[in-house]
């Protein structure tokens, strides 16, 4: 598990509302929003069925698409 700075820990926890994570390359967006969507999914049991996450690049999504695959194994 990484370290989370205070703003990636507040994007992970933050659930009352959407959010928008905006980063230069390399910070951890994508870390963070795989975190976040197993964080809803696997203690908030909101069905991955529900969750619309969206990224700017091919290698992100890829890498989202096989994390989401991975959750929804243990689903």
């Amino acid at each position: 598990m990484p370290e989370w700075n205070p703003m990636q820990l507040k994007a992970i926890q933050t659930k009352e509302h959407n959010i928008l994570v905006s980063a230069s390359a390399g910070s951890g967006k994508t870390t963070v929003l795989i975190a976040r969507l197993m964080d809803l999914v696997m203690k908030d049991h909101v069905s991955i069925d529900s969750i619309l996450a969206m990224t700017f690049t091919e290698a992100a999504a890829n890498e989202m698409a096989r994390i989401a695959a991975k959750i929804a194994a243990i689903k």
